[in-house]
């Protein structure tokens, strides 16, 4: 028997919308299968590339416990004791202690003369037009892009003949005009951040330029502030070549002349155990000072774009 279909298309009728079943299209399931390799080949670099940074301070800091035997026969193997000696000896022995007093001299005065005097300079470029400005914040962008080598010899005269050569003061000028071009490049671009209306406000008040300044826009850059000071930090800290040229007093040396000066001995002692001890000396300070204020230099660095 022969079954007949009774079913017919139905016309629409006149002035009727037909509407129409979207079919889920498979793109979106590609593309989120694309995001998801990206973000697990992303997440795979960032796990090796912090290995990679992580593994030679851990290393560092487990060879600093180890006797001289033990780094050479087991380089790699946990110390079976901890040997606080090779940090007493690296200390006191190698003068650590001298070289860590005059490192703090030089490194806390710079940083705060840099700070004072380049957010100064910043404020000056970033709020107010003057004949110059470009000019004069153009030089400070040119300052950054000119070797230190090429100045040494200069340098050398200069501060030898205003007699400033081996003295702590003279070194922490040098640091500070060596950190303002970067300081000063840094601060402008935040200040320009940074809201008018609140100056603005405090002019209407009857506050002046130097009040407005320091009370009310400095805290507001607090973050680039940090920012800028962990830079300039981590650069003074482990400055090598100016200290070497401009200070050769045994006495006044800074952290770097230190460690190559028992890097240097190293031939004649042996004291691998107390180099490696006096090497994590020089790098705990660094490390604890952008642990603590990381938030504060993340904050800085995005300021600009967030705002």
């Amino acid at each position: 028997m022969k079954t007949t279909d009774t079913t017919a298309p139905v016309p629409a009728e006149s002035g009727a919308t037909v509407s129409k079943i979207d079919v889920p299209s498979a793109a979106p399931v590609k593309e989120k299968k694309e995001g998801r390799v990206l973000n697990v080949f992303s997440h795979g670099m960032l796990v090796l590339w912090a290995f990679m940074v992580v593994m030679p301070l851990l290393w560092a800091v487990m060879t600093s416990f180890k006797d001289d035997s033990a780094i050479f026969s087991s380089p790699w193997a946990l110390p079976d004791k901890l040997h606080f000696d090779n940090w007493a000896r690296a200390w006191t022995d190698a003068n650590m202690s001298d070289y860590f007093l005059n490192t703090i001299l030089v490194v806390g005065g710079s940083l705060i003369g840099t700070l004072v005097l380049g957010s100064m300079a910043a404020y000056v470029l970033a709020r107010f037009d003057f004949p110059g400005n470009r000019f004069i914040y153009f030089l400070f962008i040119g300052g950054m892009s000119f070797p230190i080598m090429l100045a040494l010899v200069p340098l050398f005269y200069v501060v030898n003949n205003m007699g400033l050569l081996n003295t702590i003061h003279g070194l922490i000028l040098v640091y500070i005009a060596y950190s303002l071009p970067f300081t000063v490049f840094f601060l402008t671009a935040f200040f320009r951040t940074l809201p008018t209306s609140v100056a603005e406000a405090a002019f209407v008040d009857g506050a002046s330029h130097t009040r407005t300044f320091f009370q009310i826009m400095l805290p507001m850059a607090k973050p680039g502030l940090i920012s800028v000071g962990i830079f300039n930090f981590l650069g003074q800290w482990n400055q090598y070549m100016l200290p070497t040229v401009l200070n050769t007093d045994p006495d006044k040396r800074v952290l770097t002349q230190g460690l190559v000066q028992l890097a240097a001995s190293q031939g004649y002692k042996g004291d691998w155990s107390g180099l490696f001890a006096g090497l994590v000396m020089a790098m705990l300070p660094v490390l604890a000072a952008y642990i603590v204020f990381q938030r504060q230099v993340v904050q800085g660095l995005t300021a600009g774009a967030l705002k």
